[in-house]
This record gives structure tokens, sequence and C-alpha cells, in this order.
């Protein structure tokens, strides 16, 4: 079954959908619940079309503003490595979780313009650890960047400490070995 559309002109700039003055196609659900309920389209006329003209002119050019700021901000982004402070317990796992708000509030106070939208995560970060996260704002401007997610505090590694004592107690064994062969091989001497 075909769902039907229909031809509406916008009286607001719609994202993903088009600007004020344009005459889209949507289908006839969106259209009964969204945008005729709340006075964002209406049936096209010549007239109204023509009235939107100044409206659409104006919206480009904003559109066009606003694409070539977002073009200037992703090819800032290519040298960015964004470095969050989070608490963890001793093995790395986050008490929380470093969502896209975050990365787009961290990047926003370094004065980067990216809205949370902007940010794509599969999903939230759970450890510490670099990760590669990418930044889009159109299909064509987009932007991978490195987000370092570090803890808080100095971490107790236990597996550095085994370590240390396995290699502080094989020094004390290759030392006492030592001092012994030594002890045999002077009763030897003798």
């Amino acid at each position: 079954m075909a769902s039907r559309r229909i031809e509406l002109l916008l009286n607001r700039t719609v994202e993903h959908l088009g600007l004020v003055g344009d005459v889209v196609k949507v289908r006839a659900g969106y259209a009964r619940n969204y945008l005729l309920p709340f006075g964002i389209a209406e049936a096209p006329t010549p007239e109204r079309i023509e009235e939107l003209k100044e409206a659409r002119a104006a919206a480009a050019a904003e559109m066009a503003a606003i694409r070539a700021a977002r073009a200037e901000t992703i090819e800032k982004l290519a040298e960015i490595t964004l470095e969050l402070v989070r608490s963890c317990n001793d093995q790395g796992a986050l008490y929380g979780s470093v969502t896209q708000r975050d990365i787009s509030d961290g990047l926003i106070e370094i004065g980067y313009q990216v809205d949370v939208r902007a940010v794509r995560l599969n999903q939230p970060i759970r450890r510490l650890g670099d990760y590669l996260v990418l930044i889009q704002f159109d299909r064509d401007l987009k932007q991978e960047i490195t987000v370092k997610v570090l803890p808080d505090r100095e971490l107790e590694d236990e597996t550095e400490e085994v370590a240390e004592a396995a290699e502080a107690e094989a020094t004390e064994g290759e030392s006492a070995e030592g001092a012994a062969d030594e002890a045999t091989g002077d009763s030897a001497a003798e």
C-alpha cells in the first residue's frame, strides 16, 4: 500500500524538509498531525508563494551563512583532541558515562559551536581511553575527533603492583642465590 503524499507550502523553515516558501511533498499523516495544526505549512497558492519569496531569499542567505560557519568549524576540528576528566574505579570503568551532550559541552567550552545533534556516538563511553567520535553537520560536513577520557585521580593499578612485587622477589631471590653461591664457592676454594 503506497502512502499518499500531499503538496504543502512551508511557512517556516523545517530542518531536513525545506526552507520557508518551498513547496514540498509530505505524507498525509505528517501534514495532518504536525505541519498543518501548528501553522508550519499550508496549501500552496500562487499569491502566497509570491508573498514568501522575500522570506525564502532571506532564509536561503541565512542557511548559506550557517553552512559556511559549519564548514569552518569542521576544518578547525581536524586537529582537535578533546580531553574529558571523569570519575572511575581502579579498573578504568566510569561511574557515569560520556554522552553526546558531554562531548558537545566540552567542544563549546573550548570555543567550537557543536550542537548535540551533530555528535554521532553509537553508544555512551563507559571506560577510560581514547575514542574516535564523528562530528557531522550535513552529509558532506563531517570530521572525526579524538576524545580522551581521563581519570580524575591517580589510579592504583593492581596488576602493576603485583608485577613490581614479583620483580622485587625475583631480585631478592637472585641476590640470595648469588650470596649462597659465593659462600659455597669460598668454602670450596679453601
